[in-house]
């Protein structure tokens, strides 16, 4: 009885202690965190195929949704079909995820977090169409400058084999539009993190959400400190790095 009982015990422990599954798309296994308390309510992690996204109740969106690319899935990504099925992910309690009807005549595209274009296999392709990986973006803003910006991260990550990236909204100002019966936030502001491990770089790149051809670079510690994320698995001491911008863009 004692040794079925320490088993039990052992077996419990593997599964409280166990990393998920989608911690391998964030460097060293360690989830952005919040430090901003005001974003924490109804917050949760959402695993899918080859990325894995922070949801938000109360922006009915994501927070951030993290990558870990690859050059042999970006080859890879090359040959799929992108779906164009957008859904409501049923994992989301009523109320807390943006619905189809949101978007609707809203004037805003359905903007990709995680890109479809970076999505390696048929799975991974339709779960990317998931409205908790969508916020309502600009559209000449997602299909030219922000399309663009994807388009070099791809090229950094087929340079250097491989990069961990975050991509996520940025809302400031004290009246923000929402779009929807669910009232789903505009964000103000578009962000992705980049990280290249393999030449131990890292930076942020920030846009408005409007019709613009600009962007600015900015270091880690400046968008933990602007958007109330931080990014553990980053190493502190490259975090104030400021590359000089992004060829082709």
């Amino acid at each position: 009885m004692k040794k079925l009982f320490a088993c039990l015990l052992m077996a419990a422990a593997s599964h409280v202690f166990a990393a998920p599954p989608c911690s391998r798309f964030v460097p060293d296994g360690q989830f952005p965190t919040l430090s901003n308390a005001r974003m924490a309510p109804k917050t949760r992690v959402l695993c899918y195929a080859d990325f894995v996204v922070l949801h938000s109740g109360v922006t009915h969106g994501p927070l951030w949704s993290a990558e870990h690319l690859t050059r042999d899935h970006l080859d890879a990504a090359k040959e799929m079909t992108r779906t164009n099925r957008f859904f409501e992910d049923d994992r989301l309690p009523p109320g807390e995820g943006a619905t189809l009807a949101d978007y609707r005549r809203s004037g805003f595209d359905r903007g990709h977090m995680s890109p479809a274009g970076n999505r390696w296999n048929p799975e991974a392709m339709a779960q990317s169409f998931s409205l908790a990986n969508i916020v309502p973006q600009n559209r000449e803003n997602n299909q030219r400058l922000w399309s663009r910006l994807e388009t070099a991260v791809r090229r950094i990550t087929s340079k250097d084999g491989d990069a961990y990236v975050v991509t996520g909204p940025l809302f400031s100002g004290s009246q923000l539009q929402t779009i929807g019966a669910s009232r789903v936030f505009v964000p103000t502001q578009l962000f992705k993190v980049v990280y290249v491990p393999s030449r131990r770089v890292a930076f942020a790149i920030v846009a408005d959400n409007v019709s613009t051809n600009r962007y600015d670079i900015r270091t880690v510690h400046e968008l933990e400190a602007a958007s109330g994320i931080r990014f553990p698995g980053i190493p502190e001491n490259l975090k104030d790095q400021r590359p000089g911008g992004l060829k082709g863009v």
